[in-house]
């Protein structure tokens, strides 16, 4: 049956997000659990009446405590420069290489303590552990991976299809392979979409069945931009160079509102192709029909 461009793009999704989109809460607990030691040493700091004496006293016992300080900022640093009217210096906390060792250096981390409002959180009782405060500045630091986790998230979906479907990675199905690994494994002649071997183009999935071997390419776009015209239409080159090859098929799985500003362009590609699919074709059981 014959599908209609308009009603397959109406069925494009908002969004990707999987449960573990939003934060990776097993690495968060990982970090804390590498300075937890530290953490609940300073914890003695909390609500000290003479905070400067006690952390100088503190990091001349445990030095290591150093290394802690710079997540309580939300920093992921060994260094950090610091300036005022009193001039600049770059304090380090990678304990191991610079551990502090006489009076001035112990005084220059309690004046960066203080100056950083540090002193302030722990004397005052702002916070009262400062391993539920680590976990909860790690949280805010992991949210920044979303961009590279959404970057995957496409990819993942359409693994965790490839496998229900019962194939399995290095047996009949392969991530993330090249044209020339493909040719050097199978002996298939791909000159006609490598530009006689010019470009080395990576498949992001490659699955191999008895009688065929398919190229995939996976992306999804929440919001436009002037890549999606570029990607639409170097896809619409390869589907037709592919097309050439006896034993080779190309297949794309996209999605993502970000087309609807694209859609001539991905029109044009999907009037050509037979094996675009979306979201909603992975989930109609779209790849036992087409690995065959």
């Amino acid at each position: 049956m014959a599908r209609i461009f308009n009603t397959w793009l109406a069925g494009f999704r908002d969004s990707i997000a999987d449960y573990g989109y939003y934060i990776d809460f097993a690495k968060v607990h990982r970090n804390v659990d590498g300075i937890k030691v530290e953490l609940n040493i300073l914890n003695s700091l909390i609500g000290s009446k003479n905070i400067k004496e006690d952390f100088k006293a503190l990091i001349k016992k445990y030095p290591e405590v150093l290394k802690c300080i710079p997540l309580l900022l939300a920093v992921r640093a060994n260094e950090i420069y610091c300036q005022d009217e009193n001039g600049g210096h770059l304090y380090q906390f990678d304990f191991g290489k610079y551990p502090p060792n006489s009076y001035a250096h112990y005084e220059r981390y309690a004046y960066f303590m203080e100056h950083t409002g540090m002193f302030d959180l722990l004397e005052n009782h702002i916070i009262n552990n400062l391993v539920d405060y680590a976990t909860g500045v790690e949280t805010g630091l992991d949210s920044n991976g979303r961009k590279n986790r959404g970057g995957h998230l496409m990819e993942n979906l359409v693994e965790s299809f490839i496998k229900k479907a019962g194939f399995v990675k290095g047996v009949n199905y392969f991530k993330e392979m090249y044209i020339h690994q493909i040719t050097d494994k199978w002996g298939i002649d791909l000159s006609a979409i490598s530009n006689q071997g010019k470009m080395e183009k990576r498949f992001d999935f490659v699955v191999k069945t008895p009688t065929m071997i398919y190229g995939i390419e996976t992306n999804f776009y929440g919001s436009g931009g002037s890549k999606l015209n570029e990607t639409a239409r170097s896809y619409k080159t390869l589907a037709t160079e592919a097309d050439t090859i006896d034993g080779f098929t190309f297949v794309w799985f996209t999605d993502g509102k970000g087309w609807t500003s694209a859609r001539h362009n991905l029109e044009e590609t999907f009037d050509v192709m037979d094996n675009i699919y979306s979201i909603k074709d992975l989930e109609a059981g779209i790849i036992a029909e087409v690995f065959k």
